[in-house]
């Protein structure tokens, strides 16, 4: 599978990947709202096998795929939508970007490619996304995809001694196409 965008190219994760994801997952700035405190080539290898494996599934619910950009074919993250299960028609937006690369519009393209193929392609109503209430970068790239802030999720996460809340966005269906008809 391969969606691309002006700038990016998200393609299906390859065993050899581990390696960008362990050098970007290794950032301090990454690492600062999940609650590793280091990854080890271990953890890298076995997070890109996770969705090697999703590729296998049939019928096929998860999609992460790999943020690649055009111009050098390098591997800044990645993206997905997932389903709880084969039939739902509600699913889940997840991505992460190599700290390298925040702050130029790659994870709201790469995102906005990912719902596009959600909505027309998988056919969605729902797709929602959590993320640190603290992590302002990540809530602009939902807010800008159009998505709604639903609620706060006070203290529901643990982790690095402390207690963080989580909040909660989604889109509809009918408000994504609304807001990207052509015409």
């Amino acid at each position: 599978m391969l969606l691309y965008t002006p700038r990016l190219v998200l393609r299906e994760f390859e065993e050899a990947d581990w390696h960008a994801v362990a050098a970007y997952q290794s950032d301090p700035r990454y690492l600062r709202y999940y609650p590793w405190t280091t990854r080890t080539p271990a953890d890298a290898r076995a997070f890109v096998a996770m969705f090697i494996g999703w590729q296998r599934e049939a019928p096929r619910y998860r999609y992460q795929l790999a943020i690649t950009r055009r111009d050098d074919g390098r591997l800044i993250g990645n993206c997905g939508i997932r389903k709880a299960e084969a039939g739902a028609s509600v699913a889940e937006l997840g991505y992460e970007l190599d700290p390298s690369y925040w702050h130029h519009g790659y994870a709201t393209e790469a995102a906005t490619a990912m719902l596009r193929f959600a909505f027309d392609d998988l056919d969605l109503h729902r797709v929602s996304a959590v993320c640190i209430a603290e992590n302002v970068a990540s809530t602009r790239v939902l807010e800008r995809l159009g998505m709604r802030l639903e609620g706060r999720m006070r203290e529901r996460e643990y982790y690095k001694g402390r207690w963080w809340d989580v909040l909660l966005y989604a889109i509809l269906a009918r408000e994504w196409r609304a807001e990207h008809a052509e015409g």
